[in-house]
């Protein structure tokens, strides 16, 4: 019944299906365009995406957006820019999703709780990786240094070794709401273009997990609070005293229950995605050229605004279309999903 209810919230909201209407031509563009058009993304046509004065065509029957600078089908290349843009964002947010969810119900269930161990050695792996990356070494061996600290020391706790599991007790909650209270002091797309600068080559899995593991922080913290309410519940409750395993109870009835906000959340992160990686190529710090994306031809396209403004205009509205579509479709749920409607 309430999914019902949900349903016709959200089909009587109009913003909304204005929204799902973006997404919709969005996708069906990304996907038909190219078929449609016929032209190959990286081939410059120098017989008929030419002038007479030697700048790109414009809007034609058969080049419906015009050709770009190096005379390509503007049209074609727009729509594998939105592959590019929809894998990465879609990628993307599946794994900021999972670790912010992942996140945000442990500290949330283990708020206020007794601390846990956490080994010494673990706080020596991490004192390494700092001073190597502070000592310039490559950021493999930082990180080979924290997971070994990592491993060695859940080994110890797993074998009740007492050398190894000396060390503080420290309360779940408190250290994971420290770290996203760390990673949310940086601005996100300073920090992701730091992180994607210091990568040796830019590809689109780097892009994506730059992203995704970089914009887990505020779905953490919503899922924390989520959490917290859940957690009181008689039916968590019962559980609980049942002696159902801890994996069990945040599986089968914490995470149902903060599914709503995560979808909410996970729609509009596709558009915040969406819009990090346009920056990052337009900045040059995303795929390189001739690899089209939308960042790159909105910065090839701006010299050139006067003579050809289509290439300006086209990547500039697929961006637009795509973030307010998919931001329109996130209020959408996020009105239909609020349980003081319900």
């Amino acid at each position: 019944m309430t999914d019902a209810r949900a349903r016709k919230r959200f089909t009587k909201n109009r913003g909304a299906l204005v929204g799902a209407v973006f997404v919709a031509m969005l996708l069906g563009f990304a996907v038909l365009a190219p078929m449609l058009a016929g032209h190959d993304p990286y081939a410059s046509d120098f017989d008929h995406g030419v002038t007479s004065l030697g700048l790109p065509v414009g809007p034609s029957h058969e080049y419906w957006l015009g050709t770009d600078r190096l005379f390509r089908d503007e049209l074609v290349r727009l729509a594998f820019g939105a592959r590019i843009s929809l894998i990465i964002a879609f990628a993307a947010t599946f794994l900021a999703t999972v670790i912010g969810a992942l996140v945000g119900i442990v500290a949330g269930y283990y708020e206020g709780s007794r601390g846990l161990p956490v080994p010494l050695v673990t706080l020596v792996g991490f004192g390494a990786s700092v001073a190597l990356i502070i000592a310039g070494a490559s950021p493999f061996f930082a990180y080979a240094a924290t997971l070994a600290g990592v491993v060695v020391g859940a080994a110890g706790v797993a074998t009740k070794s007492v050398w190894l599991t000396a060390g503080p007790r420290l309360n779940a909650d408190t250290a994971l709401m420290r770290l996203v209270d760390v990673g949310l002091s940086f601005p996100f797309l300073l920090l992701v273009m730091a992180v994607a600068a210091a990568l040796d080559k830019t590809s689109t899995g780097a892009i994506f997990l730059t992203l995704g593991l970089t914009g887990w922080l505020g779905t953490a913290r919503v899922v924390r609070a989520k959490t917290l309410q859940v957690r009181g519940l008689d039916f968590v409750v019962a559980s609980r005293a049942l002696g159902q395993p801890t994996w069990r109870i945040m599986l089968l009835h914490v995470l149902p229950n903060v599914a709503g906000p995560l979808i909410v959340i996970a729609t509009s992160s596709v558009a915040q995605m969406i819009l990090a990686e346009s920056v990052l190529s337009y900045l040059g710090a995303g795929l390189s050229p001739p690899t089209p994306t939308w960042g790159r031809m909105l910065y090839e396209g701006q010299d050139s605004y006067l003579s050809a403004p289509w290439l300006l205009a086209a990547p500039a509205a697929a961006i637009l279309m795509a973030v307010l579509g998919f931001n329109l479709v996130g209020e959408g749920l996020r009105d239909a999903l609020d349980p003081r409607d319900a």
